[in-house]
């Protein structure tokens, strides 16, 4: 669908009379990135899977459609037409790491779209100027790093180590991580630099003044190996009582990956329509 500057790629799977989740991958991740967690509930929701700017097969024609802010909306356009021939009003929100950034964009700005919110591996944002100085330096970094991969053909050798950092824990002891490295290796360089410095965490909004006002049913998920985002997501359900926090054992920070059967058992709990 195209709308102005952008033109989505999504997909829909499982059961269309059920309710729709809208599933928002992380950096470097595209459409398929929780297909596994997809198929495991094709019985019970119907769900919306969307590359978003920089990755995969959607296509944006100015820079300034990678920033957060016009991201949101252009998703939001989208989603009103999707709902519309669905002939439902509302749909549950998950996203991931980056896709998590955005998703809870979405909800502070966009509530009334979502019944219930999963936010995996992610935060409000950088709360001083500061913080966000040194973000976007060390963004600026990495970005320059995937453009230089392309001149050598080192996106495989980034992305190693790229892995390596801490947050990811053993991730690439996986069994299924050399398969999500070549879903990662079908993305463009370029695009994924621009989607890094326009709405990587150093220049996104600080939601933490925002999180306070939220009413919608919000789970945070992180796994136990992850203590950077152990200590963000406790921040946050201190800052809203509608936040509840689940730490999953044996994961970093992509859990869906690594604990697949405790990341769908909480999808199952928490979106129960009848709870």
């Amino acid at each position: 669908m195209i709308w102005q500057n952008y033109k989505f790629h999504y997909r829909f799977s499982g059961n269309s009379n059920k309710p729709l989740i809208l599933f928002l991958h992380g950096f470097m991740g595209n459409s398929h990135e929780f297909d596994e967690i997809v198929n495991l509930l094709a019985d019970d929701f119907n769900c919306l899977s969307i590359d978003l700017p920089g990755h995969g097969k959607t296509k944006v024609l100015n820079d300034d459609c990678y920033t957060m802010a016009k991201t949101a909306d252009a998703l939001i356009n989208l989603l009103d037409n999707l709902l519309d021939e669905l002939k439902v009003k509302k749909c549950f929100l998950i996203g991931y790491s980056m896709g998590g950034r955005l998703a809870l964009y979405l909800m502070l700005n966009f509530h009334q779209y979502f019944l219930k919110v999963i936010l995996e591996s992610a935060s409000p944002g950088l709360l001083t100027e500061g913080e966000k100085v040194e973000r976007k330096k060390r963004d600026e970094q990495i970005a320059r790093k995937l453009e230089r991969s392309i001149e050598n053909n080192q996106f495989r050798s980034f992305l190693d180590n790229w892995y390596k950092q801490s947050i990811f824990g053993n991730i690439k002891n996986h069994p299924q991580f050399d398969q999500m490295i070549k879903n990662r290796l079908q993305n463009n360089l370029v695009e994924l630099a621009k989607s890094l410095r326009l709405m990587g965490t150093g220049v996104q909004p600080s939601l933490w003044n925002h999180l306070q006002q939220n009413q919608i049913p919000l789970l945070l998920i992180v796994g136990e190996k992850d203590c950077k985002f152990i200590d963000l997501n406790k921040r946050m359900v201190e800052v809203n009582q509608f936040c509840e926090l689940k730490i999953i054992k044996n994961a970093a920070h992509n859990i869906h990956l690594e604990n697949t059967a405790a990341f769908l058992e909480n999808i199952q709990v928490f979106f129960n329509l009848d709870s």
